[in-house]
């Protein structure tokens, strides 16, 4: 199971001499030392924002151990890792350490699944980080952090249109973008040529139910419809707007292009998550930027931000026990040592899943994120809750949408029928 990895794992095997009735070996009957066995982790990475630090925290591990070696394969942005590892496992090459969203996707590679419950960083883990790993009382993942998401916006051309207020609702949304279009800013950018966000975007409707989780299962046993329900209606509303204020070639452009546009000062807002300000940075270092809601319709509920456990590490049950007890061991050094708790700090900016780690609050969009926390502004991420391939289907019938390909009437029905497709299943 070699060729992929992100993080990094290492090990030592120590041979024991022994000597017939004596407790020291004399160096005239003593065997020749043996070398130790190098160990080839292979990590699935899936934030690609952080792909060069990783390796260089990858380096760092390996250099304290030096029998073990790490191949990391970042695969992010708008690529589908479910995909990669799909294809990977598929083919008995799974890597040895894989990102899993938990929920839904955790019962859907429980085999795969190494049960990480006796591990040492689950005491320093937040209760509500262990969550989405947790089966039947078991713990299969560790969490890599907490981000959210929602507009991004530049404050100074939000200042240049004279939006004194920041909007919180669709209605103000709107207006905000007008005046921007009056100034002759692009309001504006979006990338549709990747189709990943959309999911995030159907989330905040699942969100602002009363109760999601009881939305889901109402879903499941079909006593509720996506077809039917006013929040789903009011999330293509705002896809609409963004399509309507956005840059003319939004179904082509992707995550880098969108990102790229934004940092450059060609439109005032990004849909994106605070995973995004390095690579805005590298491009514009003084960039004034912040967070406002992505808001679907005018309710109270618009003004706060989706924020949760952006993916955790599992490591994979099919592994040889040496390469398992590796990958422990790596994962347990980068949330435990000050190597690597000063990368997850420092280099990687985290918005700490662990107690024993602190929260880098440097960056503008994790000031904003942990602004909405404290005044208890929050909303669920619930897409790991879908039903696994719906996933990749929404957001094929979403793209299909912006192409112009069907109607909103026919995205709702493709949303409701793969629902119904997978549910259960």
């Amino acid at each position: 199971m070699k060729r992929i990895g992100i993080l990094i794992m290492a090990g030592f095997i120590t041979l024991s001499l022994s000597s017939c009735g004596r407790d020291v070996v004399s160096q005239k009957e003593a065997k020749p030392l043996v070398a130790e066995k190098t160990i080839t982790l292979e990590i699935l990475n899936p934030k690609v924002e952080i792909a060069t630090e990783f390796e260089k925290m990858a380096e760092v591990y390996e250099e304290e151990n030096p029998n073990v070696k790490i191949e990391v394969l970042t695969y992010g942005g708008g690529a589908s890792y479910l995909s990669e590892l799909r294809a990977r496992f598929a083919a008995d090459a799974g890597p040895d350490i894989f990102p899993n969203g938990g929920y839904e996707e955790a019962k859907a590679w429980k085999r795969y699944l190494e049960d990480l419950s006796d591990q040492p960083w689950v005491d320093q883990a937040y209760d509500q980080a262990l969550e989405p790993m947790t089966i039947d009382g078991k713990i299969y993942g560790m969490p890599i952090n907490f981000e959210g998401y929602g507009f991004i916006y530049n404050k100074d051309l939000f200042a240049k249109a004279k939006i004194d207020t920041l909007p919180t609702t669709f209605t103000e949304l709107k207006k905000a973008a007008e005046k921007l279009q009056a100034e002759g800013i692009t309001p504006f950018t979006v990338g549709y040529g990747d189709n990943w966000f959309f999911i995030l975007m159907l989330n905040i409707a699942f969100a602002q139910q009363d109760n999601p989780n009881a939305f889901i299962q109402a879903l499941n046993e079909g006593t509720q419809t996506i077809r039917g329900n006013k929040e789903i209606k009011d999330v293509i509303r705002m896809l609409d707007l963004t399509m309507e204020y956005g840059n003319s070639d939004y179904e082509t452009i992707d995550y880098n292009t969108e990102v790229e546009r934004f940092a450059t000062g060609k439109s005032a807002m990004l849909k994106q998550g605070n995973w995004v300000e390095s690579k805005i940075r590298e491009i514009s270092p003084n960039i004034n930027i912040g967070f406002i809601p992505m808001s679907i319709n005018d309710h109270a509920k618009n003004d706060a931000l989706p924020i949760g456990v952006s993916n955790n590490w599992a490591v994979n049950k099919l592994s040889s026990p040496e390469e398992k007890k590796e990958a422990k061991k790596f994962l347990n050094w980068m949330v435990s040592s000050e190597q690597g708790k000063k990368f997850m700090k420092e280099q990687f900016h985290f918005i700490s899943a662990f107690k024993n780690i602190e929260t880098d609050y440097s960056e503008s969009l994790v000031k904003d994120l942990m602004r909405y926390v404290e005044d208890k502004k929050t909303l669920s991420w619930n897409w790991f809750k879908f039903p696994e391939q719906t996933r990749d289907e929404f957001g094929y019938a979403m793209q299909a949408y912006v192409r112009k390909q069907i109607s909103g009437d026919q995205l709702l029905d493709e949303l409701q029928s793969s629902w119904e497709k997978y549910a259960n299943k």
